[in-house]
């Protein structure tokens, strides 16, 4: 029997996906992106100056920091002031990486690109909102700084999206809501270029094994998935 999933979805399909730029007048790169109810604020900014290591060399950098706001749950979640949770710092980790992953600092000077990602309303998939949004921001972010003569040549190589990916009653199924992930037998998250190359493959069972070809037939879900992300990407920028 089909599975019953929110908005009557096939399995392979993503929830109402946006990004909505300019949502801040404060960030060269500001965006809200959506996926479903989950909504993820992304702000791209730059700094003069680049991280001990890099100084000198003429390349510049980029870093991420993710937070989720008080009221983005049902019930309030406490503000991370003196320390992040684990969870914090492994989805900012992530972000960060994944944006490096598609970016030649050589064609930038010394100077370091800010991302941030504030969860304002969370229902699954957050930390893949925030990447697929991120790059929205990012892009926006470095065609400011080409305006204003401060990058060598153009530094973003290619596209980046993620979409979570699952099993659920058996089921694989794309870009889960929260009822859709408390509940998965496999839970998956997924990075991609445009290239159709991964940059990250986050994934567990819960409770029991699952065979090569459930993994296989999530990695194509979740390819298509992020393949329809990229036309709504490229959609956004040029409207």
């Amino acid at each position: 029997m089909p599975i019953q999933r929110s908005e009557n979805r096939a399995p392979g399909d993503l929830r109402a996906v946006s990004f909505q730029r300019g949502f801040t007048d404060t960030a060269p790169g500001s965006v809200l992106a959506s996926f479903g109810r989950t909504r993820v604020l992304c702000t791209a900014t730059y700094l003069d100056g680049v991280p001990s290591f890099l100084q000198g060399s003429g390349r510049g950098w980029l870093t991420a920091e993710y937070a989720m706001l008080p009221s983005s749950t049902s019930s309030r979640k406490p503000r991370e002031r003196a320390k992040l949770d684990g969870r914090s710092v492994e989805i900012q980790r992530l972000i960060g990486r994944s944006l490096r992953s598609v970016m030649d600092f050589k064609k930038m000077t010394e100077r370091t690109i800010w991302v941030d990602c504030d969860v304002l309303q969370a229902d699954g998939g957050t930390r893949t909102t925030a990447i697929s949004g991120a790059w929205v921001a990012l892009h926006d972010l470095l065609g400011h700084m080409d305006k204003r003569r401060v990058l060598r040549d153009w530094p973003l190589q290619s596209q980046l999206g993620a979409v979570s990916v699952g099993v659920v009653d058996g089921v694989p199924v794309c870009d889960l809501d929260y009822n859709e992930d408390k509940d998965a037998e496999v839970d998956m998250n997924l990075v991609m270029t445009g290239e159709g190359h991964f940059v990250e493959v986050q994934g567990s069972a819960e409770g029991a094994t699952f065979p090569r070809e459930t993994l296989d037939a999530m990695l194509d879900l979740g390819a298509a998935g992020i393949e329809r992300i990229f036309e709504i990407q490229r959609a956004t920028l040029e409207g």
